[in-house]
């Protein structure tokens, strides 16, 4: 697969998981609001499809915008360990993963851009 083709793979794959969560916002404004947990999954929201249109466009600011959504990840998780509804446990491994990901992903996405092999 070129270069190109990966890179319009991940825009597709930020752009699905964008949608993906934005559709907890609409059943989070139901019942006792939640502020900090509404505020976590609206920043991955944003961040997923602004990563993707970066990508998919070529934007120098993609790979900044990709690191945000492993933050943006990180700080949902926690929010949830904190209101009780993920375990301990998988919220670490969650944001681990959002991090490292983020980064690996970040990095390809800017030497991608850059046009170095």
């Amino acid at each position: 697969m070129t270069r190109a083709g990966a890179l319009r793979l991940i825009a597709i794959a930020l752009a699905a998981y964008g949608v993906y969560t934005a559709l907890y916002l609409p059943g989070m404004l139901v019942g006792p609001p939640t502020p900090l947990l509404l505020i976590g999954f609206i920043a991955q929201a944003v961040c997923a499809l602004a990563a993707a249109v970066g990508v998919w466009s070529g934007r120098s600011w993609a790979a900044v915008i990709v690191v945000l959504l492993g933050i943006s990840i990180t700080a949902t998780q926690l929010f949830e360990v904190l209101l009780g509804i993920v375990p301990y446990l998988r919220a670490v491994l969650i944001a681990v993963l959002a991090i490292v990901g983020s980064v690996v992903l970040a990095g390809y996405v800017r030497r991608a851009g850059s046009g170095t092999p």
